[in-house]
């Protein structure tokens, strides 16, 4: 008797361990009644995760320096408008505020520091130690330009916004009515989403869907499903290749020329050069069109 309740014991412990994993992040570790999963984000310091929804991106990014000072396995249409802009300093060991937002300032454990907004990417010049972030500005607009493989059939345009959004809906668990509007272009295979949450909306995290979905084309997902994100469009999977995110925020970011590079502004300068050539040989053509056009009247009085 006392065999067998030893071993339906050991089948009820089996079996909650199989339950208990976090479906929203591969890396996790995950034990105890009740389930509690965290991850390794410095030597010997973890975060617990809430794997009920996706993981803050901020957590995520120190996840994946510390695995990458580590040697462990990372691999995981225009401007919308004038102010948007992509990350262009890439993955950095951010500081996170308890409730896995990114904190304003950032340092990335340097003497060089930046202000970012709420999806981690740098929205101003880089400074030192003395510079002052105020606030944590809201990132309200994301546009994800995507690029899917080639398909056997032409892709029905007119069904193309709300396969998109049901994906997300389903590989997210985002809400779709936030997807606001789906530009195409079937000959380059280029798709725009436009995803927009009302300014001052601070429910909505478009930077967490919009990281996964990264994840999910350039490299492996972050979700313990390997599957990857592929709108479904008359029985038809669109399966992408590539993705470039661009950010619009609640304020316009402040960028300035001091930090380009030399190469960059002397690219500038001979532009701006170019144009005031250009400028200048216009009006010396201009000024010798009317010489001539006031010469002639006289020629013909002579004759």
């Amino acid at each position: 008797m006392t065999i067998w309740i030893a071993l339906l014991l050991a089948t009820f412990a089996v079996g909650a361990s199989a339950q208990c994993k976090c479906e929203s992040m591969k890396w996790a570790t995950c034990d105890g009644t009740p389930c509690q999963c965290s991850i390794m984000v410095d030597t010997g310091i973890t975060q617990n995760l809430d794997c009920s929804t996706l993981i803050p991106k901020c957590y995520l990014m120190k996840a994946e320096m510390y695995r990458a000072k580590n040697n462990l396995s990372t691999r995981t249409g225009g401007k919308p408008v004038e102010t948007a802009f992509v990350d262009n300093d890439g993955i950095y060991d951010p500081i996170c505020e308890a409730t896995g937002a990114f904190h304003a300032k950032q340092c990335n454990n340097t003497e060089e520091c930046w202000c970012v907004n709420s999806a981690g990417v740098r929205r101003t010049d880089k400074g030192d130690k003395n510079l002052k972030c105020e606030k944590l500005v809201e990132t309200y607009w994301v546009r994800l330009e995507l690029k899917h493989k080639e398909v056997s059939k032409a892709v029905d345009t007119s069904k193309l916004q709300a396969a998109i959004a049901n994906a997300m809906e389903t590989r997210y668990s985002f809400d779709k009515t936030l997807v606001k509007e789906v530009q195409y272009d079937p000959d380059a295979r280029i798709l725009i989403v436009d995803v927009q949450k009302v300014k001052g909306d601070r429910k909505a995290d478009l930077s967490r869907m919009a990281y996964y979905m990264e994840k999910d084309v350039k490299v492996l997902p972050l979700f313990a499903n390997q599957e990857k994100f592929a709108p479904t469009v008359d029985g038809q999977k669109l399966e992408m290749e590539d993705i470039l995110v661009y950010y619009v925020d609640e304020e316009a970011p402040t960028f300035t020329m001091k930090r380009l590079t030399g190469g960059i502004i002397a690219v500038i300068v001979v532009v701006i050069l170019a144009v005031v050539a250009g400028l200048l040989v216009l009006f010396f053509a201009r000024k010798r069109e009317q010489k001539y056009s006031k010469a002639e009247p006289r020629e013909m009085e002579a004759l």
